[in-house]
């Protein structure tokens, strides 16, 4: 039997030390759950992707684990996982098989050799955030009611995994809020959130920036949430915040020093697009 290939990979940025950092396993058929969930805690990152022959031609399955456990869905390890495929077979569609659906994704290199990943999420959905939930969001990070801005509502937000969103009114507050690793992650576990809090400030109605908190590991915000990002783009359609079709930029990672951003195209009706740049991480500068 070959060694497993283990690459890294970040997106939603070209350059590997910005973006976000996930683990790639594309030959990963044979591995057990335990075998996955414990290379994903080797790696450290907060996803990694193990990729496995689909149930119908043309589709590859895809899974995905943190250093705790199985996620449903990861927009940037799947974002990583394409562009690891493109390098090795050439730009094109990709279908993957997710615990949450079949997510469709393309892939293109542009006139300077950048590579840009596009994926095409499920369905998005919001819900209201029950006052209890809004709380113990609002306390994990240390901020209060009076920090939110009056014209988006707190809510569940939906792009492959369910999270709370809170909109921040001053960009001060934004940028200085602190997190409680301890008290988030009880926050999420009891409310089985399995991905992020994700918090915005609007700098423009299509200039977006985000702060996903997610503690796991060494790790307390997300650099880059591909599925948060879908969940946004739903969440501005839903709520009326933006006119379908519509195009948003979200920055995010600056927080935890490697910047990234995410592209997202919001249809009239139907998935949210989520585009970015990845790069691959020499394993000698891995982190």
């Amino acid at each position: 039997m070959s060694p497993l290939d283990i690459q890294r990979w970040t997106a939603f940025s070209s350059d590997p030390a910005g973006g976000n950092p996930a683990g790639v396993v594309l030959d990963a058929g044979e591995l057990t759950d335990a075998a996955m969930l414990g290379i994903a805690a080797d790696l450290g990152y907060a996803e990694s992707a193990f990729v496995q022959a689909g149930s119908a031609p043309g589709r590859r399955a895809i899974r995905y684990f943190s250093p705790l456990a199985e996620v449903p869905f990861c927009g940037h390890a799947t974002v990583a996982a394409a562009a690891a495929i493109a390098a090795d077979e050439g730009d094109g569609a990709i279908s993957f098989e997710t615990p949450v659906g079949v997510v469709e994704i393309e892939t293109a290199t542009d006139a300077s050799g950048e590579r840009r990943v596009s994926f095409t999420s499920v369905e998005p959905g919001t819900a209201p955030l029950p006052g209890d939930a809004l709380a113990d969001v609002l306390g994990s990070i240390g901020l209060s009611e009076g920090d939110l801005h009056p014209r988006f509502a707190p809510a569940l937000a939906f792009g492959g995994n369910w999270h709370p969103l809170v909109v921040i009114a001053d960009r001060a507050v934004f940028d200085g809020f602190g997190v409680d690793p301890a008290r988030a992650r009880r926050v999420l576990d009891a409310r089985g959130w399995p991905a992020t809090m994700i918090v915005l400030w609007p700098e423009a109605d299509d200039r977006w920036h985000a702060r996903n908190v997610f503690p796991v590991g060494s790790i307390v915000e997300d650099p880059a949430t591909g599925a948060a990002a879908a969940a946004t783009g739903g969440y501005l359609r839903a709520t009326g915040a933006v006119q379908a079709p519509a195009g948003v930029v979200i920055l995010q990672g600056s927080h935890v020093g490697r910047p990234s951003q995410l592209t997202v195209d919001i249809p009239a009706t139907g998935g949210i697009v989520v585009s970015g740049s990845a790069a691959r991480i020499d394993p000698g500068e891995a982190r």
